[in-house]
């Protein structure tokens, strides 16, 4: 097992040592065949996606696993040839007529290790910005969505070679066999939980990581927002993937004397959205779809008051007490805990001493709240009156910080974790460079304020 996995590695690195610097002809031409495989096999990807779930909505699907693929491959390959080029950098007067350039080199071999809840998509976006910096990339789908795994498995050896691109699929044992590998750079979307392990296994190799890692992203609605607005963006959130979105609001925080006015809009954006399941999305196991109801019970078990018109749509639980398991981890379901505080000063305290979340999600128009969000907390990324929809922003990182991750890729951001940034020296044949050796002379140490 592990040896055949070394095997695939050998062959990428011993390729890639052939064509260190694959040129920019050449990765546009890759990037291309990634929107063909996407594009092509669309019906593919739909059935295997709706396969893994029992049920997911194909309008989804489109939005969130292919349209968001071929927008960024559109995105990269248009931007391509300037992120590739050498850029000035400034050169300290003292050691002119010397020139600094800071030019992108490929890493070699990126591993990628992808998770369920967005198969497809998770799968092949850091495969886009890897291929883009001229790596060649190895992927582990998960194996909770096997129909889609296999789908990409069985597709990625009609466009690619297994120099430039394979698949390896399988459980536990080979995703943890997989993370030790002694990858040029290493790429995980997950849990906090294996999260921590897969950056362990790869720190004995001294693999560079990247985490994505999700955990309790909290939305705060303030006095001055518009309440139905922010519902039908809060549901909208909430409402794709059934909760299975790492970006997913996973609690709402709201002024007390707002909070009945806030139920309500989020009872009319559910009716809306969430009419019937039509557009509903299943779970990827029953384990999952016990959990996401079991903390829905523990909440009613516990006196919490619960708005719930069915399984198809997001559940509110007003005002859970902290102890809850819903309170305690990321959620990943249909629960949606409201919280009434005092103020919005509360409100930021609240989010502040909770871990780092992978998205800030906050309704406001005020334009000195907005300041103040931006200098007093810390999240992957903070969004204003909306949810979600930084994601499909090419040009915009996609990480978190803290327990929510580290590093962030998507577009330049991508190509650029996934390179080497190196610097260029180059002396002038005009340079006196005796100026700066020993003997030293005394104006030369006054002149650099040294004597």
């Amino acid at each position: 097992m592990k040896r055949d996995l070394m095997r695939l590695l050998h062959t990428q690195r011993h390729a890639f040592g052939q064509a260190p610097f694959p040129s920019l002809r050449l990765r546009r031409e890759r990037l291309a065949r990634l929107a063909r495989m996407t594009k092509h096999h669309q019906r593919e990807i739909i059935q295997a996606i709706q396969t893994d779930f029992g049920k997911r909505s194909e309008t989804e699907i489109r939005l969130a696993e292919i349209n968001a693929v071929l927008h960024a491959i559109r995105h990269t390959r248009r931007n391509l040839w300037h992120w590739m080029r050498p850029y000035a950098a400034n050169m300290p007067w003292r050691l002119w007529p010397a020139r600094a350039r800071i030019a992108p080199q490929p890493l070699g071999v990126v591993g990628i290790m992808s998770p369920w809840n967005y198969p497809w998509s998770l799968a092949v976006m850091p495969a886009i910005d890897a291929v883009a910096a001229g790596n060649s990339v190895m992927i582990k789908p998960s194996e909770h969505a096997p129909n889609t795994s296999a789908l990409l498995a069985k597709l990625v050896p009609q466009y690619f070679t297994d120099e430039e691109v394979c698949v390896v699929e399988g459980g536990p044992e080979i995703a943890k066999a997989f993370s030790v590998l002694p990858f040029d750079h290493l790429v995980f979307t997950g849990s906090t939980a294996v999260g921590c392990q897969v950056a362990l296994a790869a720190a004995e190799q001294l693999t560079p990581v990247t985490l994505e890692l999700g955990g309790k992203s909290p939305a705060i609605v303030a006095s001055d927002a518009d309440l139905d607005r922010a519902a039908t963006s809060i549901i909208f959130g909430k409402g794709m993937n059934a909760g299975q979105t790492c970006i997913a609001p996973d609690y709402v925080l709201v002024e007390s004397r707002h909070l009945e006015a806030l139920i309500q809009a989020l009872s009319r954006a559910i009716e809306q959205q969430r009419p019937s399941d039509k557009e509903a999305t299943g779970f990827v196991s029953p384990h999952h779809q016990k959990r996401s109801e079991r903390l829905i019970a523990q909440a009613r078990d516990h006196g919490c008051r619960i708005i719930d018109i069915g399984q198809h749509a997001p559940a509110l639980v007003i005002d859970p007490t902290q102890n809850l398991e819903l309170m305690q981890e990321e959620i990943f379901g249909r629960a949606l805990p409201l919280i009434s505080v005092k103020n919005i000063d509360d409100a930021i305290t609240f989010v502040n001493t909770r871990p780092h979340p992978l998205a800030l999600y906050a309704f406001t128009d005020n334009k000195l709240l907005q300041t103040t969000l931006r200098h007093t907390t810390r999240s992957g990324a903070l969004v204003f009156n909306e949810t979600l929809l930084h994601h499909a922003v090419p040009s915009l990182p996609f990480g978190g910080v803290g327990e929510s991750g580290m590093g962030a890729y998507h577009g330049r951001h991508g190509f650029e974790r996934f390179s080497h940034l190196r610097g260029i020296f180059y002396q002038s044949k005009r340079a006196s460079s005796s100026l700066v050796r020993p003997p030293y002379k005394r104006w030369l140490l006054k002149l650099l304020r040294i004597g």
